[in-house]
């Protein structure tokens, strides 16, 4: 199982919305709205990598008000 932080900025007023719809995608843990240069993080799994990637390209990405994504998987080291 691969997780990973996805870290997003919306649209001014967009935060709440995005969050609450992000909560809904299956393999979705967790989506808060939060404050500083990022407006909502999101915490997720996937079986790889590759369902990771399909994961927020396909699903995340196209939530309405989205302007920037960043992902970052967690490591074990």
């Amino acid at each position: 199982m691969v997780q990973a932080y996805i870290l997003i900025q919306t649209e001014v007023g967009k935060a709440t919305a995005v969050a609450q719809s992000i909560a809904k995608i299956e393999g979705v843990l967790q989506a808060e709205d939060v404050t500083g240069p990022y407006d909502v993080i999101v915490r997720a799994e996937a079986e790889t990598v590759d369902d990771l990637g399909r994961l927020v390209v396909a699903q995340v990405q196209q939530v309405e008000g989205i302007t920037r994504t960043l992902t970052c998987p967690v490591v074990h080291l």
